[in-house]
């Protein structure tokens, strides 16, 4: 019976093990792999297995190598001829695209060039055709994971030059901070530098909140693709104003043509921005001579992912103000990627359309593959983008092109496989402050389509101000007056439901019920006289009215709410006069002596009351000027009463 009693317990305790979850704390890691001929290496990465999405495309990885030198290559397995002997830091960053897992993590490895067999060197790749200046980044940020973003810059002049680069992160209409720097490395002894900067208006006002978008999206159009400016004060105050951190360079003795990469490793914080539709940027300022101030900008646009997906749909009108929107284009962005074997030659885009935008003033703000507009009521013969607006939709049609697939042979450039559609549209005449959501279903040749995320437009709350003053009518009181004067909050141009506060400062005045006495009283004569006593109470107070009431607005016009209320007595008065009269006799015909006494009884905060409240207004019901009406009763004790007013929102 004891070994029957001592088995049970033991097979009782392996079953609970086998029930009992075990957390998986293995860190997936990718491993550089190099052969070596001299001072020729040809990289390899070895990776772990990949775990599909259900539904997904096929997974895959993407690269960046970090080759010591300077230069850098998204291939799978690059192959570099190093130009001098020396000990050479390679790292790698790993990507992995449909997979369900997170990205590799890799350790650098060290390269040792000890001998020079191979003359084939190149230089650094130009980058003139991007106006000497380019950012690149090797993934989008996820939350808690690292990516690294590439700052190359040229010498465009016919002279050896030394200047400035500036890279801004952490841009301010966002709560927190989105990025933190972890490393940067450089090659050709570029050194950190700090500088005193300024702070602003808008620097030290730092509310901790989203800020109005709109101004914050014409910046980013302004230098979506690099420009050349004059006045680096203007430039740089500006970007202080719109990013909380800066990381300074110098460099010097740059040969004429000569390009140069800067790579820089950040982390995204724990605190970012959660929303996959929300597009979040960069800034670089190249200053190329730093006795000068001409200068190139260039922004870098991200958008937040939760996985590596490169079918994605984003937009940068996430937060909005809503005061300041209504001229305003937002912009829309749907990227792909051909993930076939073989190239494909036509690509559509059917996208849905908010009811809230006017799609009149659609605009296509950029393509890739670039090609023009398709000619209307003609076949096409060449390469063109087609637009097709309907009702709820817009279908972008890619026609006769050429898009490799990423599993295509002798595609070694993943980027090649990409492209994208950006569009902008104002919002409809009248337009609710109401959240959108739209994606697009992506459709290669004559695959499947493939359906992208939301991207979403939402505005702040914003806040509203509002003077409010009227009568308070207390049907149950002798000789009643009261007013009142107070202000409002709430959000701005609320939609349908929101909650408003208000604070009242009502004057108030009526009289308690008096009393009247009549009784017999004894002369010292000895007579009978008749004597009747008065007594008449006036009261005033000065009341502190706090209603929180949910409102709703039925349309533009009419909008009702409820809540509760509490009402402070922050003074009160009390006057109570009291009159004798005495007549001759038992009767009332003769009056022979009249007699006033008054006192009076003040205090504060001597009375509390709490009550419900039901209100409705008519007029402008999300801003501008209404008229409204309300009935409060009150908890404690039969002082119901009505209130009207008129109102200006703000």
């Amino acid at each position: 019976m004891k070994k029957l009693l001592c088995y049970l317990i033991f097979l009782s305790s392996v079953m609970a093990l086998a029930q009992t979850k075990v957390k998986d704390t293995i860190t997936r890691r990718a491993t550089i792999i190099y052969n070596q001929n001299g001072n020729q290496v040809t990289f390899k990465p070895e990776t772990p297995p990949l775990i599909p999405i259900a539904g997904a495309p096929k997974p895959s990885y993407s690269y960046l190598w970090e080759l010591g030198d300077g230069h850098y290559s998204k291939e799978a397995e690059p192959k570099h001829v190093y130009k001098n002997k020396g000990n050479y830091t390679t790292r790698l960053a790993v990507t992995n695209n449909y997979d369900n897992g997170k990205p590799p993590a890799t350790r650098p490895k060290k390269v040792a060039v000890n001998d020079i067999t191979d003359s084939n060197y190149k230089d650094i790749a130009s980058i003139a055709d991007q106006n000497g200046f380019a950012l690149l980044k090797n993934c989008d940020p996820i939350p808690e994971q690292e990516m690294v973003v590439v700052v190359s810059y040229q010498n465009l002049e016919n002279y050896v030059s030394s200047g400035k680069l500036y890279l801004f992160y952490n841009e301010k209409q966002f709560k927190n901070n989105n990025f933190e720097l972890v490393d940067f490395r450089t090659h050709a002894n570029e050194r950190e530098v700090k500088e005193n900067v300024v702070a602003s208006v808008n620097d030290l006002e730092d509310t901790k909140s989203y800020l109005a978008s709109a101004e914050s999206i014409s910046r980013i159009k302004k230098y979506k693709n690099t420009t050349t400016e004059e006045d680096l004060d203007a430039s740089l105050s500006d970007a202080h104003k719109t990013y909380h951190n800066v990381s300074v360079l110098e460099f010097d003795d740059a040969n004429p043509g000569e390009t140069r990469n800067l790579f820089y490793t950040f982390k995204t914080t724990p605190e970012m921005i959660k929303d996959t539709s929300a597009t979040v940027t960069m800034r670089g300022i190249f200053v190329p001579n730093r006795s000068y101030k001409n200068h190139k900008i260039k922004n870098l646009e991200m958008e937040i992912v939760t996985s590596h997906d490169p079918n994605k749909m984003g937009s940068n009108g996430s937060f909005m103000n809503y005061r300041f929107v209504r001229f305003k284009r937002v912009n829309f962005k749907t990227r792909f990627q051909n993930n076939g074997e073989g190239p494909a030659r036509m690509i559509r885009l059917e996208t849905d359309i908010p009811d809230m935008f006017d799609k009149k003033t659609f605009k296509i703000e950029s393509m890739y593959p670039e090609c023009p507009i398709c000619p209307k009521d003609e076949v096409p013969t060449v390469s063109c983008l087609d637009t097709i607006i309907k009702q709820k939709q817009i279908f972008f049609t890619f026609k006769n092109i050429y898009l490799p697939g990423s599993e295509q042979k002798n595609v070694h450039e993943k980027d090649s496989t990409k492209g994208f559609v950006k569009y902008s549209m104002k919002f409809n005449k009248d337009f609710h402050k109401v959240k959108t959501r739209t994606r697009t279903a992506i459709i290669f040749d004559k695959n499947e389509p493939i359906i992208t995320n939301y991207a979403t437009t939402r505005f702040l709350p914003g806040i509203s101000i509002g003077a409010k003053a009227g009568y308070n009518l207390y049907p149950n009181l002798d000789n009643s007056t009261s007013y009142f004067v107070g202000a409002t909050i709430s959000p701005f141009k609320s939609y349908r439901f929101y909650w408003q506060v208000e604070w009242l400062n009502s004057i108030n005045q009526y009289d308690s019920a008096g009393s009247v006495v009549d009784g017999i009283v004894i002369s010292p004569n000895g007579l009978k006289q008749r004597q009747r006593t008065t007594t008449s109470t006036e009261n005033k107070s000065v009341n502190w009215e706090v209603p929180i009431l949910i409102r709703y607005n039925i349309n533009n016009y009419i909008g009702v709410g409820a809540g509760l209320q509490a009402n402070f007595n922050i003074s009160q008065e009390r006057n109570q006069t009291i009159k004798i009269e005495t007549f001759e006799g038992d009767s009332e015909k003769f009056v022979i002596n009249t007699k006033t006494d008054s006192n009076s009884v003040k205090n504060s905060f001597a009375d509390f009351k709490t009550g419900l409240l039901f209100d409705l207004t008519i007029g402008a019901a999300r801003i501008g000027p209404s008229l409204g009406a309300r009935y409060v009763i009150n908890f404690e004790q039969n002082f119901n009463y009505f209130q009207f007013y008129g109102i200006w929102k703000f």
